[in-house]
């Protein structure tokens, strides 16, 4: 992900996180009884479209006879899944089961191929472009085109679709401005002395597409490219070195109890996972290092509710889904279309994190596949 609940709805919802983030949690909410059958299940899981299932009333009406969907690694306030979850649910009776809400983009991929053919199988996933890339190139994906397909531009999904960016923003420093008196609005400023014990990111950049977006948002900052991901590597273990870096997943936990007052995170996850439980936390996009990216959404292979699955992309991707991510403070991928043809949410369009002067710039699937190896060959030295 964050901004979509209403702050009294965020509150009920992170309770509800924080009595089953180790087991998961499951939206009840009616659904029919009796499942689809052999055929419909089998045409559902190799469709490759909504057309090509024999149109949306088909696949809402299979949807709905599946009557489950199984998502996971999705908090209720990151990007304003709660609200999402529970509106899909109502509109079309589907139990929702919310698998380890907590996790990482790594553990969807452990899942996918630890539960395979059991019932716990994730349907869906929504992971960052590295996790997706590599996804797809273990064969677990399933390719599939929303109806929205054209309005997502073309280095933003793949060809045949085995996954598409979704929603997404800017890495960001943000501050617990009680406690933080000296702002910081750099990657060069977190290294002084000023901010001992102090700085950390939303996890471990081989696992968690978040904390590998801050690992390049600091090598773009120091001298790298998107081709050159190694200065940020460097910087990190210098932050560490100089006793700054804080090596422990941030959230909003680890600030409200002063571990890291200070995280370097995504712009939206801010506002929402830390800012909507911490009024005095301030979020900056550092002025050295601008590194924007969308998480991206795809459909397991062997989803054991297809047609639930497939419906949930065409809602996430409908005008409605766009603007519920929007609310949540996330550019949604079809934000451009959506400012253009005017149904943007006015409101949630207006309380966007500023973002950087001129249009962001994204590395290509190879440079992300190159710099991942990277990354995962040479983090553990951050740290030794």
């Amino acid at each position: 992900m964050h901004l979509e609940g209403e702050i009294g709805m965020r509150k009920v919802l992170m309770a509800l996180v924080a009595l089953a983030s180790t087991f998961g949690f499951v939206w009840v909410v009616s659904a029919p009884s009796g499942a689809s059958t052999a055929a419909a299940k089998t045409k559902w899981a190799t469709a490759t479209s909504a057309a090509a299932g024999g149109g949306m009333s088909a696949l809402v009406k299979a949807a709905e006879q599946e009557g489950k969907l199984n998502v996971i690694t999705l908090p209720p306030t990151w990007a304003n899944y709660g609200s999402i979850m529970k509106d899909f649910s109502k509109k079309y009776h589907i139990a929702i089961t919310s698998d380890n809400p907590t996790g990482s983009s790594q553990d969807e991929i452990n899942a996918a191929q630890d539960l395979k053919g059991q019932a716990r199988d994730p349907d869906v996933f929504d992971m960052g472009t590295p996790f997706a890339i590599k996804a797809a190139a273990d064969g677990l994906l399933a390719p599939y085109k929303v109806a929205e397909w054209s309005i997502i531009p073309g280095t933003a999904k793949t060809g045949k679709g085995d996954w598409y960016a979704d929603y997404g923003g800017y890495v960001a420093i943000g501050y617990n401005s009680a406690t933080v008196k000296n702002p910081p609005t750099s990657f060069a400023d977190l290294l002084k002395s000023t901010y001992k014990n102090e700085v950390g990111i939303n996890g471990n950049p081989t696992e968690a597409g978040a904390a590998f977006a801050a690992v390049f948002a600091a090598a773009l900052a120091n001298g790298g490219s998107y081709s050159n991901i190694k200065p940020g590597i460097t910087y990190f273990k210098k932050l560490y070195s100089v006793g700054n870096f804080v090596p422990t997943t941030a959230s909003e936990s680890t600030v409200e109890s002063g571990q890291t007052p200070i995280v370097i995170w995504w712009d939206y996850l801010q506002a929402s996972e830390i800012g909507s439980k911490v009024k005095s936390w301030k979020v900056v996009i550092p002025s050295d290092g601008h590194y924007a990216a969308y998480y991206d959404q795809a459909v397991n292979k062997t989803a054991p509710h297809p047609a639930a699955a497939r419906l949930w992309e065409e809602y996430l991707y409908s005008t409605i889904g766009q603007n519920q991510w929007l609310q949540g403070y996330a550019r949604p991928i079809e934000l451009s279309y959506m400012v253009a043809h005017h149904t943007a949410t006015t409101k949630a369009l207006a309380a966007l994190p500023k973002a950087p002067a001129g249009s962001p710039t994204f590395p290509s699937q190879a440079q992300v596949t190159a710099a991942e190896k990277v990354v995962a060959q040479e983090w553990a030295s951050v740290t030794s």
